[in-house]
């Protein structure tokens, strides 16, 4: 594939699954039973791994966009002869509205392509490779549409037009005017399921599945700054939850690089308990309560008992633990990109700053665990006194790195959270004795941090103890309330992290990343925020806000250098950071509209006051 196209992607989902299409028209990867499940469509990771696509016989340019407040992609083509526009969705269940939309699915992608003007040769071409492209299908032309059949899955395609079967592909040339319409929908289904695949007409599968995303859309009304990105932000969010548990998936590819030509490639389509409490906020800051309920009603249940083993980092979609990694060596990777993998083994790692995540979520949740089921109780004791150990002890750190354990700043800042949060609890979670023990814990963290954390050569946190390392993980110190963001020691670290690892706007994670992380840039905009400099604040937002797609999607990371979205795509962990960070500048500008000159930590809609890669 060529080096420049992750971010030439649109996003479809359907509470299940997702598709990336191209610019071109080309559907380049779908995963139909799952996000995790293997590829049917897999060209983005190698030309022969299959794909799907619908275009113009002649030279064309391409405009695109999403239709209001939908995940329902219209790219219109544009040739010296006439315009077409190529409509796609994956469809949800005809019918749901609201929070019940992906529950039940159909497994369908439908296109639809419509004549705007002129007259425009068109061809199609369908390409599936099941098993992440290991396997041909075998086409058969039936009364219901092309079958394609492979070991445990099947398709069926279905058109408007006459579709030639080849050798593992068919095609078809057609010929679309001003005013005609063409359909064609792509149902998935297991080979041994009662019936074959679903194939409904396209154009009401897809007015319907516009309909469905609207109803959800309604229910979350964002009264903040910066709503179009907030919303748009929002919709991918949603469209990257797992809609059978609510569990949302960190991006929705494999193996889409950190640097071209590097080795960095990893399976993104998991549940990271990292992400957990960033996404609560933000999806209470998109006015999305209900989701949120539903996330941390989900980790309860995945977590379940907490022993003395390390907390799990990261689960499947519905719970599962055991994420081996392997390789695909049969694939060549995104711009020869190699290895390409599937499975995760940073599900084996100790990864100490989860423990906070969880605390800080459930502190947020407080309200709504009231009174608190016994396994909730029982699950946050467990943190809590785990934190309590687990401080003292070297781990991969937030970014999972896989050579040796350090003691990361980070994971002892999250481990004081953890704390923190399991004081105020207080009686709630454990008796006075549990109480007094996590705040002596709470306390010795904290001093830890200040004296061990901070370099007086660079006059700045760094990113482990006694280290000389500038790392951007530092940023979250005061969104979790562990300094304010005005103490001097925590405004000079922003000065230097910005300093040595920003460029343009774009923040590094450390020194030799290979390209801005994009959340951290956005922790730097909340600190900004939190700190009082509003202006400052604002200029980065949108510097940001202007490295979207066309689309409104960020992948992980985009180059420095050149502006290139890297990374798995569209990627959760991005997007939240948007939504969180224009909750903060929302905080911010109320907080200079009332005269109130003292930053606090944010206060998501519909929640109480709040106190106080790899990945």
């Amino acid at each position: 594939m060529d080096s420049g196209r992750i971010a030439e992607h649109g996003f479809l989902a359907d509470g299940r699954s997702a598709a990336l299409v191209d610019r071109a028209g080309s559907v380049n990867w779908w995963c139909p039973a799952r996000f995790d499940s293997p590829s049917v469509f897999g060209r983005l990771l190698d030309d022969d791994a299959g794909h799907w696509s619908i275009r113009p016989e002649d030279d064309f340019g391409t405009e695109r966009a999403y239709l209001d407040d939908t995940l329902v992609l219209r790219t219109v083509l544009t040739t010296r002869t006439g315009s077409v526009a190529v409509t796609d969705a994956l469809a949800l269940e005809p019918n749901a509205r609201g929070h019940d939309i992906g529950l039940r699915s159909p497994r369908v992608l439908a296109r639809v392509v419509e004549g705007v003007s002129g007259t425009v040769p068109m061809r199609l071409r369908y390409r599936p490779r099941f098993s992440y492209g290991r396997v041909t299908a075998y086409l058969v032309d039936g009364d219901g549409g092309i079958d394609a059949t492979a070991g445990a899955e099947r398709l069926r395609l279905r058109g408007d037009v006459p579709v030639e079967c080849g050798d593992g592909e068919a095609t078809a040339r057609f010929t679309v005017r001003a005013g005609e319409s063409y359909g064609f929908t792509l149902g998935y289904a297991p080979m041994y399921d009662a019936g074959p695949p679903q194939v409904p007409d396209a154009a009401r599968t897809i007015a319907e599945t516009a309909e469905c995303w609207r109803s959800w859309a309604g229910l979350h009304p964002y009264h903040g700054r910066y709503p179009d990105p907030v919303r748009r932000s929002a919709l991918v969010v949603q469209g990257m939850t797992y809609q059978p548990s609510g569990a949302i998936v960190a991006a929705a590819t494999t193996s889409l690089p950190e640097e071209l030509g590097g080795d960095r490639n990893y399976d993104y389509r998991f549940v990271w308990v990292r992400d957990f409490s960033l996404t609560l906020q933000a999806l209470w800051r998109a006015a999305c309560p209900d989701e949120a309920n539903r996330q941390f009603a989900w980790v309860a249940r995945a977590m379940g008992r907490i022993g003395d083993e390390p907390v799990p980092i990261m689960y499947g979609v519905e719970g599962e633990r055991d994420l081996t990694e392997h390789r695909l060596d049969h694939l060549s990777g995104y711009a020869d990109s190699r290895p390409v993998f599937v499975g995760n083994d940073a599900w084996r790692q100790r990864q100490t700053d989860v423990l906070g995540e969880i605390l800080d979520a459930a502190w947020l949740m407080r309200h709504y665990l009231d009174p608190m089921a016994p396994e909730v109780r029982q699950l946050l004791r467990d943190l809590a006194d785990q934190a309590v150990t687990d401080w003292r002890r070297p781990d991969a750190g937030m970014w999972e790195a896989r050579d040796a354990e350090r003691h990361y700043l980070s994971s002892k800042v999250q481990c004081w959270t953890a704390l923190d949060r399991a004081v105020r609890f207080g009686p709630r979670i454990g008796d006075p004795t549990d109480v007094a023990r996590w705040a002596a814990a709470r306390d010795a963290v904290r001093e830890a941090v200040l004296t061990r954390g901070w370099n007086d050569r660079l006059g700045a946190y760094t990113g482990a103890f006694d280290s000389d390392e500038l790392d951007a993980s530092v940023l979250i110190m005061p969104l979790v309330g562990f300094l304010p963001a005005d103490d001097p020691r925590m405004r000079a670290t922003m000065d230097v992290v910005e300093a040595g690892l920003s460029r343009d706007g774009l923040l590094r994670r450390w020194d030799t990343d290979p390209a801005g992380f994009v959340i951290c840039s956005f922790w730097l905009v909340g600190c900004l925020a939190l700190a009082g400099e509003l202006e400052r604040a604002d200029r980065l937002f949108g510097q940001l806000a202007a490295r979207v797609n066309d689309l409104g999607l960020y992948a992980e990371q985009i180059d420095q250098a050149t502006g290139e979205q890297l990374g798995n795509f569209p990627q959760a962990f991005s997007h939240i950071g948007l939504i969180n960070a224009a909750g903060l500048l929302t905080d911010a500008a109320e907080r200079r509209r009332q005269g109130a000159d003292r930053p606090r930590r944010p206060v998501p809609a519909g929640a109480g006051r709040t106190e106080g890669a790899q990945r």
